[in-house]
């Protein structure tokens, strides 16, 4: 069973190796980052588009594999990014690894709609002004 075992975890090293794939849009010189997949990914492009319209520099991180997730990729980003915010179509279940790929070097914050309900790009606009008025003050 060791053996299998071991065999796998080779496998899987193999796999973080040439498997990882994600999209960053604009993510080179933003202040926020909206990290999100799937269907919302497209939506957080378009709040991206009316933050920058108000002046607010957003780009966005798009995991496109969540196994193995792009942790190197995102915790580079946080060298040089203020925030970060997750936007969901449910609890949170990429939160936890967006906050372990940060590590802690900028602020993680999270909105997540529930239930089917799709998030509007003037929602997530609404909240990327709410906490980077309020980091920025």
């Amino acid at each position: 069973m060791q053996e299998v075992n071991l065999h796998l975890q080779r496998k899987y090293k193999e796999i973080e190796k040439e498997e990882i794939r994600y999209e960053a849009i604009d993510c080179e010189d933003a202040d926020l980052i909206l990290v999100a997949f799937g269907l919302v990914a497209r939506i957080c492009k378009k709040a991206a588009d009316l933050a920058k319209e108000k002046g607010i520099k957003v780009g966005v991180f798009r995991p496109i594999t969540v196994f193995p997730y792009p942790y190197d990729a995102l915790n580079q980003l946080a060298d040089n990014t203020k925030l970060f915010l997750t936007v969901e179509m449910n609890a949170g279940q990429m939160l936890e690894d967006v906050k372990l790929a940060i590590n802690g070097k900028a602020p993680v914050e999270f909105i997540g709609r529930m239930g089917g309900i799709i998030p509007t790009p003037e929602e997530i606009l609404h909240k990327i002004e709410e906490i980077y008025v309020g980091e920025t003050a």
